[in-house]
This record gives C-alpha cells, sequence and structure tokens, in this order.
C-alpha cells in the first residue's frame, strides 16, 4: 500500500522540525533526524498509534481539529497549514476526471499585457505553464514564452539557467509552487507526468521534491543575468486571475531612480526595438 502524499509530507516535516523549535529538550542522542513520532503526537494531543496510523498511510481523514494540532506540533507557518489541509482534502473521493483540458487565458486579458502593462508581465497557470507573456517578458528571458514550463526550464534548459543568477532560490521557489499546486489538484495526471519526467532528468529536482516544501505563488525578487543588459534584478508581484484562481499574473518591477530601474529601461527600448524590426519584416 503506497504512502500517500500526506503521510509522505508528516514524515518529511517531522525529520526537518528540531525539539527546540517545539518547545523540547534535545538530548543530543537521536538516532534519526528531527522529532520522534511519539514526540509529534504529545505535542499534537493524539495517541501514538492513531499518528503512526497517519504517516504510514493507514489513515488519510483526520478531522480538522487533528489537522491544526499536527500543524503546530510541526511549527508550520501558514503557507504550510494550507498545503497540510489541501492533502487531507485531496483524499476525499473526486468524480472520475473528464480529462485535463488545456488552459485558456481569457483574450482581453492576453491583449492588456502587451497593450497596457509597461513591464515584463505573463501569465502562469496551474502547472506552472507560460500560459501568454507580453513582449517585454520575453525580452527577459525567452522561455517565457506560450507553452513552456517555468519549473521545467529552470531544470532542463540551459539557456534559461545560465540567465537565472539565483538559480538555487528560483528552483526552491518554483518546487514549492508546483508542490502546493499539486496538492489543489490531486486528479490532475499532468502534474504527476510533469513530476515524473523532471525527477528522472534531475537529481536537483528530485532532492527538492523530497522536502516537502510547499509555497503558493507569492510576491518576490529574481536577479538575471541578462546578456545584453546586464545584471538586473526585479521584483514581482503575483496576482490572482479572478476568472481562473489557479491562475496567476506575474509582473516585473524595478524603482526608476534605480540602477536596475534603469536597465530594465534599456530592456524596454530592446523589445520595442526588436517589435518595430518584426512588424517592418512583416510589411516587407
Amino acid at each position: 500500500m503506497a504512502m500517500g502524499p500526506l503521510a509522505e509530507f508528516l514524515r518529511a516535516r517531522r525529520e526537518q522540525v528540531l525539539p527546540l523549535e517545539v518547545g523540547l529538550a534535545d538530548s543530543g542522542r537521536r538516532r534519526v533526524p528531527g522529532l520522534r513520532r511519539e514526540e509529534v503526537a504529545l505535542l499534537a494531543g493524539i495517541s501514538v498509534a492513531y499518528y503512526v496510523r497517519l504517516e504510514q498511510g493507514h489513515d488519510r481523514r483526520p478531522s480538522g481539529s487533528v489537522v491544526e494540532a499536527l500543524a503546530s506540533a510541526l511549527a508550520l507557518d501558514e503557507e504550510g497549514r494550507h498545503h497540510l489541509h489541501a492533502l487531507v482534502a485531496a483524499t476525499v473521493p473526486a468524480a472520475p476526471p473528464r480529462g485535463s483540458a488545456a488552459e485558456r487565458v481569457r483574450p482581453e486579458l492576453a491583449r492588456l499585457l502587451d497593450r497596457h502593462i509597461d513591464a515584463p508581465a505573463l501569465i502562469l497557470g496551474a502547472r506552472q505553464d507560460v500560459l501568454v507573456a507580453n513582449t517585454l517578458a520575453r525580452t527577459l528571458l525567452p522561455s517565457f514564452a506560450v507553452d513552456r514550463n517555468v519549473v521545467r526550464d529552470a531544470f532542463l534548459d540551459p539557456a534559461t539557467r545560465e540567465v537565472y543568477s539565483d538559480l538555487a532560490e528560483v528552483q526552491r521557489t518554483f518546487v514549492a509552487a508546483l508542490r502546493a499546486a499539486a496538492a489543489a489538484h490531486p486528479h490532475d495526471e499532468r502534474f504527476a507526468a510533469l513530476v515524473g519526467e523532471l525527477s528522472l532528468a534531475s537529481p536537483a529536482f528530485q532532492k527538492l521534491w523530497a522536502k516537502h516544501e510547499a509555497r503558493r505563488k507569492r510576491d518576490g525578487r529574481k536577479r538575471f543575468a541578462h546578456p545584453d543588459v546586464g545584471e538586473l534584478v526585479l521584483d514581482h508581484d503575483a496576482f490572482v486571475v479572478e476568472a481562473a484562481p489557479h491562475q496567476r499574473l506575474i509582473v516585473f518591477h524595478a524603482d526608476p531612480a534605480t540602477r536596475d530601474g534603469e536597465r530594465l529601461a534599456l530592456l524596454r527600448a530592446l523589445a520595442a526595438t526588436a517589435l518595430g524590426a518584426r512588424g517592418a519584416s512583416r510589411v516587407g
């Protein structure tokens, strides 16, 4: 019997938590990393036998109060709690999936990105596929193109890997976002296919996936080593697409008065030049 995502997460998280983090004395003589099963059970106020059943996958539907108790015992933050609840919700039987239809972006939203957002902007689907990207985003990073997958490219595309100055952090955040999304879409076979592909092709992905870190796409900062404008540090904001809550609009920006703002302005000029050249070639 397979352990299941909930059991795997409980075990992985238990092994990552230090006793001092949850107010326990550390004797310094532990045969395994992290907390013992009996310590988690004590902190959560449940029996050791019941916790063992959860961690071995024999019981997959703890009550909401038990989930909250486990979240506290394992020192989970808000994102971790959300992920734990999502894993439990995913164990509830669902109607057989009708197939994984391709994600679509509303046409007016796609037009908005190129015509009215003067910054690199793209929309990612649940699986971190690029659904639409404006010209400036593609000038920033060519792999920000429709039908590309940002997680796959961060691990398997050499050109993309060279542009990310903080590659290790980018990979970590992408994997955490993918795991959170996978928990929210437990019956979408495309997630399993992507995870399987990357696990076979990239030991780095496999190692990060085994950590069970889950965080929804959020605001942050990325460093790019752009071949034309040089080092570029951009903040990015993530907005939920109201018509499709699993999609995220990502917009990169920098203070115009800074070096990064100046280099972003140069990137805009390059994008405009490239766009003009393509238009001229079509006319010719």
